[in-house]
């Protein structure tokens, strides 16, 4: 029991870090290509405070992880990006999106080499010291986590930022379409993320698992 409430623990606020990094990293992003509105609203942080939203970082979340879901996501309050700041409204609009999932892929590629290094430190040589380690845990959670982020983020249905990305090469007619769908994407891409999120999940999942303990004679 101890166990799995520090594993809840662990998850969670790895999941209200990675959250925070996803927006914030749409925050610089919208400041770097001319729109200061999320800056001047204290969205450029890590402070999960700022970007909490109450269903997508509180309830949710936590019912996943009580009911013990293959995998854990959520999301915050989106940045507030005022497209007729940007000096290229139509293109930057499109690096504003791509910017919170970037940022999850960096951090799941810099965390995977902190489990190595952990794993290396401490002389961890089964998967059972791996998912006992504090330290372990703590890197497997943000890598898995960051890459259900980046891949659940990458569906192109509004909101998510994936439709930014197909937005930009539609014609008029298509954009019109997509942004109809706008008060149902959300519920879709939930419904369908699972099937879509899992089988890569699972295989990035084995390649973690392997390259931590082995380091596939790379480290």
């Amino acid at each position: 029991m101890a166990d799995r409430i520090l594993q809840i623990v662990v998850q969670y606020t790895c999941l209200l870090f990675c959250l925070s990094a996803h927006e914030a990293a749409h925050a610089a992003a919208a400041d770097r290509f001319g729109d200061p509105t999320a800056r001047m609203l204290g969205r450029l942080t890590l402070n999960p405070v700022k970007h909490a939203d109450p269903l997508g970082t509180f309830i949710l979340p936590l019912l996943m992880m009580i009911t013990q879901f293959p995998f854990l996501f959520g999301w915050a309050k989106p940045v507030p990006v005022n497209i007729r700041n940007l000096r290229n409204p139509k293109l930057h609009s499109v690096f504003v999106a791509i910017a919170g999932p970037s940022a999850n892929l960096l951090l799941a590629i810099v965390f995977t080499f902190v489990l190595r290094l952990t794993v290396i430190m401490n002389g961890i040589s089964t998967p059972d010291e791996m998912f006992t380690s504090p330290a372990c845990l703590v890197s497997i959670s943000i890598v898995m986590i960051n890459l259900v982020l980046l891949l659940f983020n990458c569906i192109p249905l509004p909101p998510l930022d994936g439709h930014h990305v197909l937005n930009y090469f539609l014609p008029p007619e298509g954009q019109k379409f997509l942004q109809q769908m706008g008060p149902f994407g959300l519920i879709i891409a939930i419904t369908l993320g699972s099937r879509i999120i899992s089988p890569p999940l699972q295989y990035i999942a084995g390649f973690l698992l392997t390259y931590g303990l082995t380091g596939f004679n790379i480290l």
